[in-house]
């Protein structure tokens, strides 16, 4: 991603968002929240780069600084809480949209924290899809959060990520938390039957009223 119209894409993705450019400079293009109307997602040109101004989490901000040079203290924001991420090719597409889920996600009503809520329903011995997760946090639309807060699953053990497979029933291919065979390995412990890397969902599922 290297591009503001990428940045901005994908911003507008997500749920009740819109764009907007508030300081009378073309410059400074936001993606906001609409029923807060909070911005969770700056972009403006400066030194030859696109840069994004995204919200942090105080436990990841000096992760992401550390790991990516191109990471840096927010530029004109408060920088306990915001990053501004540099477009210039070096970090990977996957992690700069990991970043600007969570901006999003700090900025609106933690729909990570119902995601989290609704994976510790799953009961051993069954799965649930991205989209069942979702339907279980109240909002069956977000199911690419469910994605992206899983892949920061801050504590496995009590919440279940591995229970969670894709709409066919496939495991991930690459389990966050141990390697891709691990998911595998942890579902057949506790009686998940797996054939060819896929779970049989019309056994397995999980339903809500179930």
């Amino acid at each position: 991603m290297k591009t503001r119209e990428e940045a901005l894409s994908y911003g507008l993705s997500f749920p009740d968002t819109y764009q907007e450019a508030p300081f009378n400079d073309r410059n400074w293009q936001l993606i906001r929240v609409k029923k807060s109307r909070k911005a969770f997602l700056w972009t403006y040109e400066k030194d030859g780069f696109i840069n994004l101004n995204l919200k942090v989490d105080p436990q990841w901000r000096d992760l992401w600084r550390k790991t990516y040079t191109a990471v840096l203290p927010a530029y004109h924001q408060n920088k306990e809480h915001w990053n501004t991420v540099v477009l210039d090719g070096s970090i990977p597409d996957d992690v700069i949209k990991r970043m600007i889920a969570e901006s999003y996600d700090l900025v609106t009503d933690s729909p990570t924290k119902r995601i989290y809520e609704a994976v510790k329903k799953i009961p051993k011995g069954k799965v649930a899809t991205y989209a069942d997760v979702a339907e279980l946090a109240g909002d069956r639309k977000m199911a690419r959060a469910v994605g992206n807060a899983l892949h920061k699953n801050p504590d496995p053990s009590t919440i279940p990520c591995h229970r969670v497979v894709n709409s066919k029933g496939e495991l991930a291919g690459e389990y966050a938390f141990g390697g891709a065979w691990k998911q595998g390995q942890i579902l057949q412990s506790e009686g998940v039957e797996i054939v060819e890397n896929r779970v049989n969902l019309e056994k397995y599922r999980f339903r809500k009223n179930t």
